[in-house]
């Protein structure tokens, strides 16, 4: 492709500055469209209701349950979503005194996602008498259909796009359903599970059930931690809702009430809990759970979630931790592969040509559990919808695709397995990420298709890279007061993005640290005080010599270091500037 640089664009302000705040933070939730401090106000009470289509049903069949204590197992994903939805329905319902109940999570590489048939032959073998789906089953058809077979009801909790039909479960509590009336779409897995819980805890209450049983109704709000992990994780829209969800749950995170696992994932990070920020969990937690499911099993994750003792809490995180360094040991050879790949694609494009429409690359050395990093990798270098492809034990291909903003990439793989029967033998997915599984001899035959789909998609071409910013900050803003007000103002994150500025800077001094990350000094000018930066995963491209000019995308961070705080940019887009 040519490199062509990203369009730089300040957003509008959409609403006249709250008064109140700092100039800078007011500035920049005008740019959101916050109109009205009651849009800020994160009380549990501004919560919407539990209204969602077969809450009633699912209610009722979990309460037979509690009374009869039937033995209830949990069904989970293998991602953080899916580890914090399991651990939360465990702690809730031991709280409301079910005793008989356990979590069965797929094993990535030998079941592939969700309820399958295969994973409910494992499941018998716990006999329970009712399976709770979470972050999963909407597409669970036929491994539904296999439980019921068994005389084992199935709840489903899940927030992914449902297909065509429903499974024909007991209850599907899903707010994407096209007849749930529910006003925030964009809860999580484990927000949906929260809101299933929340509802059953006042039914159990108004049925008596507490009373008779002599304690009181559990404090679902203390297991608020989890559901603010999960969510940051999952990468979902920051609605109202959701930040409501988030910003509590960071709350006690910094009051010292999370979880042992919880605290222990953030030692494990070197992240002050008392200071725990939405971006710590996305960021510091969420890689370190995650790396159980990519590489190993995600029960560790989820019995680091469970932990009550301290100690094992923090046992378990170590060896979180040290998966997700090999995992990291894994992703960079990986990268370093696919960019190979990349060049010598380049190589045989025409002068100044272009890349396809979409990018799939496949090596038969790539780890199934990272092929979801390397596309969000490559997807954010040559912008363009990616699938990353491993080759499974079996001899098929697994993929996992990231797209680009405005592209449904699930909807596209839909498309391709419409037009191109037998192409794809299963996805499923969001808007922005998807996966699938193709018979081994199909990869040419995908990309080809994959490519053609994203280009009818995008009506012939694909768009450019557009970078919104909240515009320049001057040097007298470039400071911890100005970083610790943007932090507070938060939770950030997708659909109420965390403020970045733009501006020219002279680069006074630069290394390399860690893996690939450059570390440099900056100043707005020749007579500003210079402020330290940080670009993680810089290309060698970007390193201008020192003296130079750069335009930099960046965010205003907090560096903590050897107990020292100060102002720090983490810069997200770098262009050096040509002499003037």
């Amino acid at each position: 492709m040519s490199d062509r640089r990203p369009l730089i664009r300040r957003r509008p302000l959409q609403a006249e500055p709250l008064p109140g705040h700092h100039p800078v933070v007011a500035r920049v939730l005008a740019a959101r469209g916050i109109d009205d401090p009651a849009q800020l106000d994160p009380a549990l009470q501004r919560l919407l209701a539990p209204e969602l289509a077969d809450l009633d049903a699912a209610c009722a069949r979990l309460a037979q349950a509690l009374r009869a204590r039937e033995r209830i197992l949990v069904v989970g994903d293998f991602d953080a979503d899916g580890a914090t939805s399991t651990a939360l329905a465990l702690r809730a319902l031991r709280s409301m005194g079910q005793a008989e109940i356990e979590y069965l999570v797929p094993n990535r590489f030998d079941f592939g996602y969700g309820l399958t048939p295969e994973l409910v032959e494992v499941a018998r073998e716990r006999k329970p008498g009712l399976i709770l789906t979470v972050d999963n089953g909407v597409s669970a058809h036929a491994g539904i259909e296999a439980a019921a077979r068994h005389g084992i009801d199935t709840i489903v909790t899940d927030h992914h796009l449902p297909g065509p039909s429903l499974p024909a479960a007991t209850a599907v509590v899903n707010p994407n359903r096209a007849d749930c009336g529910f006003a925030s779409k964009n809860l999580a897995g484990v927000g949906v599970v929260f809101y299933l819980l929340i509802a059953l805890r006042a039914r159990l209450e108004q049925d008596g059930y507490f009373a008779a049983a002599g304690h009181e109704p559990p404090n679902l709000a203390a297991l608020l931690d989890l559901v603010a992990l999960g969510t940051v994780a999952d990468v979902v829209p920051l609605d109202r809702n959701n930040r409501i969800l988030v910003e509590q749950g960071l709350r006690r995170i910094r009051a010292g009430h999370a979880s042992p696992g919880v605290r222990a994932l953030l030692e494990a990070a070197g992240r002050d809990p008392a200071r725990a920020c939405a971006g710590d969990l996305g960021y510091a937690i969420a890689p370190r759970l995650n790396a159980a499911g990519r590489l190993a099993d995600m029960a560790l994750g989820i019995e680091t979630l469970l932990a009550d003792d301290p100690d094992a809490a923090r046992a378990a995180a170590a060896r979180l931790d040290a998966l997700n360094r090999s995992r990291r040991e894994i992703e960079s050879e990986m990268q370093t592969q696919a960019e190979q790949e990349l060049q010598r694609l380049r190589e045989r494009l025409p002068f100044d040509g272009e890349l396809p429409p979409a990018i799939t690359l496949h090596d038969g050395r790539w780890h199934q559990g990272v092929i979801g990093i390397l596309a969000g990798r490559i997807r954010e270098a040559v912008h363009r919808p990616t699938a990353i492809l491993a080759t499974a034990e079996d001899g098929t291909l697994k993929g996992s695709l990231r797209s680009i903003p405005g592209l449904h990439i699930r909807d596209v793989v839909a498309a391709v397995a419409a037009r191109h029967p037998g192409l794809v033998s299963r996805f499923g997915g969001h808007a922005m990420a998807a996966g699938l599984t193709l018979p081994p001899d199909r990869l040419d035959a995908f990309r080809a298709a994959f490519a053609a789909e994203v280009e009818r998609a995008c009506g012939g071409c694909v768009p450019g890279r557009e970078i919104l910013t909240d515009g320049p900050l001057a040097a007298a803003e470039l400071t911890l007061e100005t970083a610790e007000a943007l932090r507070r103002a938060g939770p950030w994150g997708a659909g109420f993005p965390e403020p970045q500025f733009d501006g020219e800077f002279e680069i006074r001094d630069h290394r390399t640290v860690g893996e690939r990350h450059l570390k440099m000094s900056v100043a707005t000018d020749g007579d500003a005080a210079p402020v330290d930066a940080i670009a993680f995963f810089a290309d060698e491209s970007l390193r201008s010599d020192p003296g130079r000019r750069a335009r930099l995308v960046y965010r205003l961070d907090v560096n903590e270091f050897r107990g020292r705080r100060s102002a720090q940019l983490v810069v997200e887009h770098m262009e050096p500037l040509t002499d003037r």
